[in-house]
């Protein structure tokens, strides 16, 4: 049997062509069909058959909406057997892809949480892998999460024609930082978009103003004044908010221009971690471009975090 992988990534497309032999049970026009997805473990590939389902991707699965297709596959390469699933765990990568840590990090995601619907499953290479984690784990680990066990590289095929290689090889295609070295949280545009995503990705959202802020062992330490606006409060409790101390992984390596007055009123977002609260959101309040009841109408799904 040989296999023709081909792509073409150009942020508006994807195009797969496989050319194959006798083909696995379930065709890639079927609805349904038997699903062979394999694992690696250094040491063989174990093939796994489950029942398969292909459907359009919907347009809340805001990760892979626009990948480039239309179709997608359940089961996808993670196990999640449901659309409320994939939601929920894709749901707190959107917001990575605003950071365009690199060009290729959607692809690569969407392999995964919305695989494409063809005759058999094709998982990324790990050098798809590395080059997306090599590029994007720093800006994670700003926001106080490693790369997660679930996309650990070598879990992932030796490049071959049966996997998706990264499509933007040349560094130019990827965004670089900037020279002034912002903080991944500091840089933010405010776009109804991109709050909405950041909203439904964080443990907490309020407003606030900001009373002092240090360093501790590398990262920014923002104390709060007790007065605050809660516009979502999570799992948390009143009282975890009201003397709130707000951590800027790595901040003293980087710049957040927006600290630089603490007169002014803040909407800030972030996760809490081991017991700490983590910045991962920051905007001076804009009253002409913000407004409280504006985030009342952000419906996000029931958010379990991936990085957890």
């Amino acid at each position: 049997m040989s296999v023709l992988l081909s792509c073409h990534w150009n942020f508006v497309g994807i195009i797969i062509t496989l050319s194959l032999g006798p083909s696995l049970p379930g065709r890639a026009d079927d609805s349904t069909g038997e699903y062979y997805s394999w694992q690696y473990d250094n040491s063989h590939v174990r093939f796994n058959s489950k029942q398969t389902q292909c459907m359009d991707i919907p347009m809340d699965l805001r990760l892979c909406y626009n990948v480039g297709y239309q179709r997608m596959r359940l089961p996808n390469l993670l196990d999640h057997e449901t659309l409320p699933e994939v939601r929920q765990q894709a749901s707190s990568w959107v917001p990575l892809l605003a950071k365009r840590c690199h060009a290729d990090t959607q692809l690569f995601l969407c392999s995964l949480f919305a695989p494409v619907c063809l005759d058999r499953p094709i998982y990324p290479c790990r050098s798809l892998c590395e080059a997306v984690r090599d590029s994007c784990a720093p800006v994670m680990e700003s926001y106080g999460f490693p790369w997660p066990e679930m996309l650990k590289c070598d879990k992932f095929p030796i490049d071959n024609d049966l996997c998706i290689t990264v499509q933007f090889s040349d560094p130019k295609n990827t965004p670089q930082p900037g020279p002034n070295n912002i903080c991944p949280p500091c840089d933010n545009e405010l776009k109804t978009d991109i709050l909405r995503d950041q909203f439904c990705a964080s443990d907490f959202v309020v407003k606030l103003k900001i009373k002092e802020t240090t360093t501790e062992n590398g990262d920014r330490k923002l104390l709060t004044r007790k007065r605050k606006k809660i516009l979502k409060l999570g799992t948390l409790n009143k009282r975890e908010l009201r003397e709130m101390v707000i951590y800027l992984k790595n901040g003293s390596t980087c710049q957040c221009h927006q600290l630089d007055q603490h007169q002014n009123d803040f909407l800030i977002m972030g996760r809490k971690v081991a017991h700490k609260f983590i910045l991962t959101f920051i905007h001076k309040w804009e009253r002409k471009t913000m407004s409280l009841r504006s985030f009342k109408y952000f419906h996000c799904p029931s958010f379990h975090s991936t990085f957890q």
